[in-house]
This record gives C-alpha cells, structure tokens and sequence, in this order.
C-alpha cells in the first residue's frame, strides 16, 4: 500500500506557527506509531502572492489534485487589503474548494470539560456540547450568477444570486445523512423556506433523501431560529446540515458556545477519487491573526484537531485520532492554556511551541 500523501500550505499570519506543531505531531506518528505520510510543503493566500503574484499558484493547485488531502493554516492580513479582489488572499482558498469541489463542510464544535468556564454561556447549556455542522461549501450564493456591482439610473447596485440545483443539495444531504448514522442518527436541516424558493427545494430534496435513511431523526429549522436555538439550548443538535450562506453564519455562532475560536478544527470533503478516499482539505477556522503572527501566542490546537479529522476522514486511522483527541482534552485537564484560554487561578502558561511539546507529552504517555 502507497504511503498516504499530505500537502501543508501554512499560509499567512500564525498559520505557520500553529503548522509547525502538526508537522512536529506528524513526525511522532511515524516515529512512534510507524503511521507515516509523505509530507510536501507549499504557499496559499498572501505569501504565494508575494512570490508568484496570485494568491494559489496553478503548480500548488494541481499538486492538490494529486495528494490524499491538504491541510491549510490560514490566509490574510492589512497588507493585502489594497489588492484587488481577484488576488486578494482569501481567493487561493476558494479557489482549492472550488476546483476541489469540496462541497461539504464539516465544523464541529465541541466543548471540552476543561474549557466550559470560557463559553459566554453559561456552563450548564455547554458542557458536554458535541454539535457538527455540515455546510455545502462550493455553490449557493457566493457562487450564483449573476452577481456584482452595476448602475441602475442614478445609483448603484450591489447583485448576487442564491442558486442551488437538486444534486448540489443531494449530494450535502447524503455526506450529512451518512455522518448522522455514525453519531446519534439526528439530523436537523436548516434553511429560509418561508421566504425563499431555494429553501423550498432544500427541503423538498432533504425529505427525499432521509426516505433513505430511515433510522435518522429529521427535523427542519428556520436558518433564523436555528440562530437562536444555537444560543437557547446548543445540545438539542447533533448534525445540522445547511446552505452556504447559513452555514457560514452558523457555524461561527456555534463556535463561539465553545469558548474559543482557537480551539475548532474544520474538514472539506469532495467526491471519492481513484483510491476511495475522499478529496478533502482540514483548516483551522480561525483566521490568519497578523495581530499576534510571530509572538508564540496562538493556539495550535485548532490545527492539530484539523489533523485529527484528517486522520479520521481521510486515512481511516480512527483510533488513532481519537488517541490525539485525548492527548488534547488531557493537556487541557492540566490546566495548561495559550493566551487565548488564559484568565482562570491555575492555569500554566505556554506559547505555542509548548503547547504542541505538551500535547506531544501526552502522546507519549498513551503509549
């Protein structure tokens, strides 16, 4: 068997720093598990820009065609906010999706024990929250024409276009409806049908593919109230499945009931290829933070579960990520705490070296 491949693009701001510690992980794996991955390094967002003039180099990009997966640090920062938008850094990551096709999005957001204090809810309505949200990523309405900006008389007018087709809805359901039968076979689909066409067909689509799966519990939910039953009572979720639009915007308010942002792995899953894997990219939802880019302040953790998902999603190593998850939550017991987990009596300190050396400890000590 071929040794499973991996393309790291860290990208921009603490998206180094937070994949130095995946790669120091990735090398415990081969030295201690014999769990090797050929590993090859490239540029996304802002520094491909820097040296190639655009924000994904179409020889990173075919090498993305070739690997098992990529993992992706983050894209970003002021100094490229005067580019135009079509080179702006953020367009090297929609352009991965998009000719990817990763059209399915999964977000967790787990609360870990240790973590709870830190949600602005309280611990009651948190701990022990285990949600994953499953957001269709490469159609809806930041991909539907027509879009952008003309002049109708005297003035202008900002254009885009909510557009989904059947099989673009089918397709999301289905990678939904298969991760709800190895959870708590729940499902709630969300979307805007009292007022949009679109939200009619997601419906009417979600319906014909849970006659399917008759072991899961459906439900629907207004994207609207969805926002709110997120913030009322988060633990009545398992899987939520939604659109582009409303999955961008719930995913980042169920994140926030976890405490921090820096804690939240993110997976993007395509097609199968040839070998049966699926295309898939893992990236930290956090963004690129060039506030605190190069102070070993950043939390790797988030970067790290992205690579646990990696390991559970795409290399069929379960155990072996849940292993890493553990390592985690036990660090996390410890009281050990980047910046951004900081403010509790007790807690140690580390940059994010340390952190990943700790997490490294922890492995060690499951052996």
């Amino acid at each position: 068997m071929s040794t499973p491949s991996l393309l790291i693009l860290p990208g921009d701001g603490i998206g180094p720093e937070v994949m130095a510690e995946v790669v120091k992980i990735i090398d415990w794996y081969g030295d201690k598990r014999g769990l090797n991955f050929d590993v090859s390094m490239d540029l996304v967002g802002g520094a491909a820009y820097d040296k190639h003039g655009v924000p994904l180099a179409d020889e990173t990009m075919a090498k993305a065609h070739e690997v098992d997966a990529v993992l992706l640090g983050a894209v970003g920062g002021p100094k490229y906010d005067v580019l135009d938008f079509s080179v702006k850094p953020e367009r090297g990551l929609l352009r991965l999706r998009k000719e990817l096709d990763l059209f399915a999005n999964l977000r967790p957001a787990q609360c870990f024990d240790a973590l709870a204090d830190f949600s602005s809810l309280k611990k009651d309505i948190v701990a022990g929250l285990d949600i994953m949200i499953v957001r269709e990523l490469t159609s809806g309405i930041y991909f539907g024409e027509p879009r952008g900006i003309i002049t109708e008389g005297n003035e202008r007018v900002g254009i885009n276009t909510q557009r989904y087709t059947e099989s673009e809805i089918r397709r999301v359901a289905i990678a939904a409806f298969e991760l709800a039968m190895k959870r708590s076979k729940k499902l709630c689909s969300m979307e805007k049908a009292n007022v949009m066409e679109s939200g009619i067909l997601w419906r009417e689509v979600v319906e014909e593919v849970a006659k399917d799966y008759p072991e899961v519990a459906v439900s629907h939910m207004y994207a609207d109230n969805g926002a709110m039953q997120l913030v009322r009572a988060p633990k009545q979720f398992d899987v939520i499945v939604t659109d582009n639009l409303f999955g961008d915007i719930l995913s980042d308010c169920a994140a926030m009931l976890t405490g921090s942002l820096g804690m939240l792995p993110s997976a993007s899953l395509g097609a199968p290829m040839a070998n049966g894997r699926p295309r898939a990219m893992y990236e930290p939802v956090h963004g690129s933070a060039p506030d605190i880019a190069g102070q070993g302040k950043a939390n790797p953790i988030a970067c790290i579960l992205s690579f646990a998902m990696a390991l559970r999603y795409s290399f069929d190593e379960g155990a072996e990520a849940t292993r890493l998850e553990t390592a985690i939550e036990k660090v996390l017991a410890d009281g050990v705490r980047t910046a951004d987990l900081l403010g509790e009596e007790g807690a140690t300190p580390v940059t994010t070296s340390e952190m990943g050396d700790k997490i490294i400890e922890a492995l060690n000590a499951s052996l």
